[in-house]
């Protein structure tokens, strides 16, 4: 197995910033108009996000990197790259990030791009992010992970498949919220999900989606991070896994030796579903929302097709001044709307002529 991963400068998370927007839809709901069954005790979640109508992927990326920009207290034009990893890019051809990069006032001297790996490509974006500042090319840059509600109607997806995620601003180590310690990434071709061209909707290879690709894709990252790190389960205050439903980062946290206590704070599927693109590092804002200094806080994404980034960071001192300069992860779950099965299927386009 390779090295783990570390940058030539020391860098670390100099902002971050949350966004999950205010709508809501119950799972009962769409198990209503798809099974006739009211109960929704037996559903892989209560609820899930769902963008507005004048939501999309690039709205929601503004909102969280200006979250992210609060939190940093720096110049936007010091940012010298920013990416975007999503799953519902608004356009096919044209990138989500250079209209992020305007809005936020980081451009025009700045590289920008959009990233797909499922629901790992905020992590990916991290990486980069991580990369670029690690090498020196820039003394910032940022990576989001956001995406919006993707489902074929009636389909298992409809019932997880939310909208939300994360900015994060990658800076030196000497202004960082929480520092990184090391990453490591594991990829393999495992075809679990996918969406080919000109298809609205993804679809699972069902029997690939547990052992071959979330379980053995996010063991492998986690196992080979710690022990590049000479770390153990004990040594970490929380953990923030992928959360395609909440028993895969139960079971997931379990089996490599963590507690309920290290892994309930970041755990929000069972209120928002799955964000994909944002699942693991929205857990990993809600954990920063939550950890004090000398927390160290291990992120493991999963990306289907397949895929898992794994990371430490260690929380300095300055993560306590800095959470109060923007709204927390929980304010934004805790301000729900509820919208009823019409509403959500005209806002998502699912009802077509």
């Amino acid at each position: 197995m390779n090295d783990i991963l570390r940058p030539i400068k020391s860098v670390g998370i100099v902002g971050y910033g949350a966004y999950v927007p205010r709508y809501r839809i119950k799972a009962s709901e769409i198990s209503r108009v798809w099974r006739g069954e009211q109960d929704g005790n037996h559903l892989p979640i209560k609820q899930k996000s769902v963008p507005g109508p004048d939501e999309d992927t690039i709205t929601m990326s503004i909102e969280a990197g200006k979250n992210a920009l609060k939190r940093a207290a720096i110049n936007p034009k010091k940012i010298r790259a920013l990416w975007i990893g999503s799953e519902s890019h608004p356009y096919a051809v044209k990138p989500s990030g250079t209209v992020v990069a305007q809005a936020l006032d980081i451009f025009p001297a700045n590289t920008s791009g959009d990233m797909e790996f499922a629901c790992k490509a905020g992590t990916e974006a991290m990486q980069a992010a991580l990369g670029y500042v690690g090498s020196g090319m820039a003394q910032y840059a940022m990576a989001v992970g956001m995406d919006t509600a993707q489902g074929r109607p009636g389909d298992a997806l409809e019932y997880t498949a939310a909208a939300g995620g994360a900015a994060f601003i990658i800076g030196p180590a000497s202004e960082a919220l929480a520092e990184l310690e090391g990453a490591f990434s594991y990829v393999t071709d495992t075809p679990d999900f996918f969406r080919r061209n000109y298809e609205k909707y993804p679809q699972h290879g069902n029997r690939f989606t547990g052992d071959p690709a979330y379980f053995h894709h996010i063991r492998a990252a986690v196992q080979t991070l710690m022990e590049g790190l000479n770390l153990k389960p004990s040594n970490f205050k929380y953990i923030s896994f992928h959360q395609p439903n909440s028993k895969f980062p139960r079971k997931m946290a379990e089996e490599l030796g963590f507690t309920k206590e290290q892994y309930t704070t970041g755990l929000l599927s069972p209120l928002i579903g799955n964000v994909y693109a944002g699942s693991s590092i929205l857990g990993f804002t809600a954990t920063l929302d939550a950890a004090q200094p000398g927390d160290r806080i291990l992120l493991a994404s999963f990306g289907s097709g397949a895929g898992s980034d794994a990371f430490s960071f260690v929380v300095t001192e300055r993560l306590l001044q800095a959470k109060a300069k923007a709204p927390s992860t929980r304010w934004y779950i805790q301000r729900e709307t509820v919208v009823d099965y019409t509403t959500y299927a005209r806002w998502r386009g699912k009802i077509r002529k």
